[in-house]
């Protein structure tokens, strides 16, 4: 159960990272109240997460879904190119956390 909870907190995390993007400096209401609700979230389930699970381990699983889906985020909406080497070291990033759950 904690591993379900550290990918959704991971998830929640790209959410609050394109939120606060869209805020403008939390100058428009309700991708800040997004940004509120999904960094909030996203910090409860990592932290009851890391109750079981080492807080290295989880940290970095945590850091990895939420960059990996805020840079895929960026790719559909247009802000990022989704260049060869860019998506090779997302399916590095991706990989990485992969292992960190096998060998864990």
């Amino acid at each position: 159960m904690a591993w379900i909870m550290l990918v959704l907190s991971g998830m929640l995390e790209a959410v609050w990272a394109a939120a606060l993007g869209a805020s403008h400096g939390f100058k428009r209401k309700i991708p800040t109240l997004i940004f509120a609700v999904s960094m909030t979230l996203s910090m409860a389930g990592i932290a009851w997460a890391m109750t079981s699970l080492p807080t290295g381990t989880a940290y970095a699983v945590w850091v990895g879904i939420g960059a990996t889906l805020t840079v895929i985020w960026g790719f559909v909406k247009g802000y990022e190119s989704p260049t060869t080497a860019r998506v090779l070291l997302l399916v590095l990033l991706v990989s990485s956390v992969i292992g960190l759950k096998v060998v864990s």
